[in-house]
């Protein structure tokens, strides 16, 4: 387990710096390695963006034999540090998503998000403790982000959310979580009494009107995700380029600032022979 916990420890390492850690998720071996090749210090995925590549609705429901193969394929072109966004762990039984993490752990990934989502903080607590009871029985290591949708979902009314969302942080710390993601955490003022009083490193999610990631690493934020942002807007761009040559067939739009052939060859250029 040696590699793992060197990418694990580099992967933690990435939190602690004066600029938020940038992660523009990932959502196949593709666009991974398209993202690594750009200077990414890490990949990290979007749990929406996967489901669609995998032909499913974002939400729990990705058989765990399809994340598995997935993320096999996308650990197989990388080099820098992976963190899997495993939503809710796809089981409510804390020893059966330590299971499926562990499954995980064991293609080499660095890290893992795991969400509440509508459910008790006591829940994901528990789910964290088995993960990492099971991490450390392997002699492994990875690094938790613990997702909380306080905000994102309104799991409670605005003037409690950040309040709630310091609660379930800490809760999730003291079962070994290391880092928290609030995402829909917009106000710099929610930021800075979450950060405050927080021992975890704090991470948001990109979205229109956040501040930019200089200003929020002077909050405090050292971890800012895309999501499943770059995803939707791959997807726009699809759908527009296949409605337009649908109705007109023009070759010409196919022109518009492609990504050259070449350039993706030459990204699996060695891994692809493996």
């Amino acid at each position: 387990m040696s590699n793992v916990n060197a990418s694990a420890s580099a992967f933690r390492q990435l939190h602690h710096n004066a600029t938020p850690l940038r992660l523009p998720n990932a959502w196949d071996a593709g666009s991974a390695r398209l993202i690594e090749a750009q200077g990414a210090p890490a990949i990290a995925t979007t749990s929406a963006g996967f489901a669609w590549a995998l032909g499913y609705p974002d939400g729990r429901v990705l058989p765990v034999e399809e994340v598995v193969a997935s993320v096999r394929r996308i650990a197989r072109v990388l080099k820098v540090p992976l963190s899997v966004d495993v939503e809710n762990g796809y089981a409510d039984d804390p020893k059966q998503v330590a299971e499926h993490v562990m499954r995980l752990v064991d293609l080499g990934i660095a890290g893992i998000n795991i969400e509440d989502g509508p459910d008790e903080a006591s829940l994901l607590a528990a789910k964290i403790e088995a993960i990492k009871n099971a991490v450390a029985k392997a002699g492994a290591d990875l690094f938790v982000n613990a997702r909380t949708d306080v905000f994102l979902a309104s799991l409670v009314e605005p003037a409690r959310q950040p309040q709630e969302a310091i609660a379930r942080g800490n809760v999730y710390a003291q079962a070994g979580a290391d880092g928290v993601f609030v995402p829909a955490l917009m106000n710099p003022s929610d930021i800075e009494t979450i950060v405050a009083a927080t021992r975890l490193p704090l991470n948001v999610m990109a979205l229109p009107g956040l501040a930019d990631a200089a200003t929020l690493g002077q909050l405090g934020v050292r971890r800012l995700s895309a999501g499943s942002g770059i995803t939707q807007v791959v997807l726009g761009r699809v759908k527009a380029m296949a409605q337009d040559f649908l109705a007109n067939g023009r070759s010409g739009t196919l022109a518009e600032q492609p990504l050259p052939y070449a350039e993706m060859q030459r990204l699996f250029e060695v891994t692809g022979a493996e």
